[in-house]
């Protein structure tokens, strides 16, 4: 325990790959210690390799967002293992299914709103109570939620996606009602869209490096005490809800 209690725990969702992977590269870069979450044993096991590698403080916790059980042993495992939490990423998150107009509002499927609601919302809804106590531990505590413009009611960009946007559109709210309930706190809670990034979520057929998304949410995972409270933000500032 000795070898993390000097260091910042941050803690990643979905940091196997992608965004996520990022994101935890980057807090280790800082000095965090990063604790890997996902759901594939193999994939979470060489996350963690590749940021050992890299020279990053960093473990792994079994963790599947869309399961009570799992959240919950996910909180024993950082409690045993750092017995804090400094940082919580939410950046788990899934597109859900768009074959056979499963996201054309007018034939949308309510198993995929279902499911992707479950990941995209439920989630991290799952995943930030079970860590709030140990957030509570840490000195000044940090929440992203990982979110994407494709929510914002004023710009309504990307394709129709009536399943995934109005999940992210439900993700902001939270965040905005979590950062009231913990206004007189010291938890800073805020949600970031990282862009139009190339993973295996867009097909690898967008313009921005994994590097260059995660920057808004290491940006928000450090802010000062005095950093704006739930907001939505991207590189260029405040995304408009």
């Amino acid at each position: 325990m000795g070898r993390v209690n000097d260091r910042k725990i941050a803690l990643v969702t979905g940091a196997n790959k992608g965004i996520g992977f990022a994101v935890a590269h980057g807090l280790g870069a800082l000095g965090n210690t990063v604790a890997v979450g996902a759901r594939d044993d193999a994939r979470r096991d060489e996350a963690v390799e590749r940021l050992r590698a890299s020279g990053a403080d960093a473990f792994g916790v079994a963790l599947d967002v869309t399961s009570d059980e799992s959240v919950a042993a996910a909180a024993a495992t950082i409690a045993r293992t750092a017995g804090r939490l400094d940082v919580l990423v939410n950046n788990a998150g899934i597109a859900g299914r768009t074959d056979g107009g499963a996201q054309d509002p007018t034939t949308l499927d309510l198993d995929v709103l279902r499911t992707v609601l479950d990941t995209n919302v439920f989630g991290v809804v799952r995943v930030t109570n079970a860590m709030l106590p140990l957030l509570r531990r840490a000195d000044a505590p940090r929440v992203v939620n990982v979110s994407s413009n494709m929510g914002s009611l004023t710009l309504r960009t990307g394709p129709v996606m009536a399943a995934y946007a109005p999940s992210k559109s439900m993700l902001n709210s939270i965040t905005a009602q979590y950062a009231r309930r913990l206004a007189d706190t010291h938890v800073i809670v805020n949600a970031c869209c990282p862009g139009y990034v190339a993973t295996d979520f867009t097909g690898f057929a967008a313009p921005r490096t994994p590097e260059q998304g995660a920057a808004i949410a290491i940006r928000l995972a450090t802010l000062p005490d005095d950093g704006p409270r739930g907001g939505f933000f991207d590189d260029e500032g405040v995304v408009p809800w």
